[in-house]
């Protein structure tokens, strides 16, 4: 049964979240927003109408996510009533309290994802380490353990690129994936993860070490002004393969990016690559390569806006490529995030896509609160 210490903290905080989120402000915002769209001529120009009412449809999800809070923090504090005078049960308060904290919780934590690319989509890749099929197999685990949790959350999945594995699993997958505060939920799953198991491609049935690596860029769209340099890029096609079902086929519509990127601060060049074998048609992946590529180069500026940021929160652990975050130990049935310390001993759930509490402890520790 809950205290009234705990039922006080549910209602500050919801008093708290109106304040916060600003929610008498976005009430009279999206009164004035919604009027812009009946004007008679508001489909004439319609890349503006579709702007205008996502901007409409965020300021509604904020009210009616508070909303949401509120009611439950209300009827919480019914049931708590109603337990003195033996209407309710304790079973029933508690459920009311779980689903109280659990709304304000997440909603909590959509305000922390405040930065221009949180509220964007994902494109998420993954590497397949050294360690030839184990590895590979390991990368295949991760590829369907984001699936199912993009699944969960209702978030559209696109595999942009696939490429097989020599016996088993996959070399590397790139996936877009499309829902609310994708980016923004995601962008602490970049780095190495850790497999540690009794491999079944081991004939003497040894414990084996594997790692793969996920990379998570925001997925820009065409509203993000990125400047390319078209004497900087070259490409190349070849023929799609792989587990691509109907787009496999055996000309060459796959097509390779190529583009030498130069650091503006240290004049180093790089060489971005990037694949794409997402269609049957040649030109589509050429332009959904260059998408890809866009938001590389927007992933890039808007690390080097946040550099200063950094500095000042010197003490904050940092996602750098190639450090390993995450060890997911199968034979002791334990799955841990080195920068949080959250652990889990349900490897089952978490490899079947449930990782919001791994999402939710990197997010709570590392996102800068304001």
């Amino acid at each position: 049964m809950i205290t009234a210490e705990q039922l006080k903290d549910i209602k500050e905080r919801t008093e708290a979240l109106y304040r916060y989120l600003g929610i008498e402000q976005k009430l009279v915002e999206v009164e004035e927003e919604e009027l812009r769209t009946q004007a008679p001529d508001f489909w004439d120009n319609q890349q503006a109408a579709e702007a205008q009412m996502k901007k409409v449809k965020d300021l509604r999800k904020w009210i009616d996510g508070y909303n949401e809070v509120k009611q439950a923090a209300d009827e919480l504090d019914l049931a708590f009533e109603y337990y003195k005078e033996e209407l309710v049960t304790e079973d029933e308060v508690d459920a009311d309290y779980a689903n109280a904290i659990n709304l304000i919780e997440n909603l909590e934590l959509k305000n922390m994802l405040r930065d221009e690319a949180d509220g964007m989509d994902a494109v998420l890749k993954i590497n397949s380490g050294a360690g030839g099929t184990e590895s590979q197999d390991w990368a295949q685990m991760l590829m369907r353990m984001y699936q199912r949790w993009a699944e969960a959350h209702k978030y559209k999945v696109t595999i942009v690129n696939y490429q097989d594995g020599d016996e088993a699993g996959i070399k590397t997958v790139t996936m877009e994936i499309e829902g609310d505060q994708a980016y923004g939920f995601l962008k602490g799953e970049s780095g190495v993860h850790r497999l540690v198991r009794v491999s079944p491609y081991n004939a003497q049935g040894k414990r084996m070490t594997s790692f793969a690596s996920v990379f998570v860029t925001p997925l820009v769209d065409d509203t993000i002004e990125v400047v390319i340099d078209k004497s900087k890029l070259s490409w190349d096609t070849f023929r799609s393969s792989g587990a691509g079902g109907q787009n496999v086929n055996k000309v060459e519509t796959g097509v390779r990016l190529r583009y030498w990127y130069t650091d503006p601060d240290t004049g180093e060049e790089e060489e971005i690559l990037i694949e794409n074998t997402e269609t049957r048609k040649q030109q589509e992946n050429r332009e959904n390569a260059l998408r890809l590529l866009r938001s590389q180069l927007y992933d890039r500026a808007m690390k080097k806006r946040m550099a200063e940021q950094e500095k000042i929160e010197a003490g904050k652990k940092k996602i750098e490529w190639g450090s390993q975050i995450r060890s997911y130990v199968f034979d002791d049935r334990r799955v841990k995030d080195h920068r949080t310390n959250y652990q889990t001993s349900d490897v089952g759930g978490v490899m079947d896509g449930k990782i919001d509490d791994f999402i939710k402890a990197y997010l709570m520790e590392f996102s800068a609160s304001e």
